[in-house]
């Protein structure tokens, strides 16, 4: 009976020793790290008189991105009105036509415009 646990010792100490040491997990390697350069996205100023190539998913970025931001600004421009006062203002419209009176609101020339008050703000 020792003779199983002394295995079973030793299975679990090199368990042990197997799981707190370093490992590659992933199968990755360790992981990798741009030393900063100092340049905007690590490119280099090119010579006065040349340009910069383009890379092939910069332009289908640019495209999408600014497309997409026009495609909005029309959308939003056209957007229909679904504010309450503006239905309010149509439903009542309608209703005074209905009735036969005007909707537009004119001042009476017998009364004064009120008077101001102390406390508008």
């Amino acid at each position: 009976m020792s003779a199983t646990r002394s295995l079973a010792l030793k299975a679990r100490l090199q368990a042990r020793t197997l799981s707190t040491s370093a490992r590659v997990r992933g199968g990755h390697g360790a992981p990798h790290y741009n030393q900063p350069s100092g340049y905007l996205f690590g490119e280099k100023p090119l010579p006065a008189g040349q340009k910069r190539k383009w890379e092939d998913w910069e332009l289908v970025w640019y495209l999408g991105m600014f497309g997409s931001m026009a495609f909005a600004a029309v959308g939003l421009y056209y957007k229909p009105d679904t504010s309450i006062q503006t239905w309010a203002l149509k439903e009542a419209r309608e209703r005074l036509e209905a009735r036969g009176e005007e909707f537009t609101y004119k001042p009476s020339s017998s009364t004064a415009a009120p008077a101001p008050s102390e406390h508008s703000s």
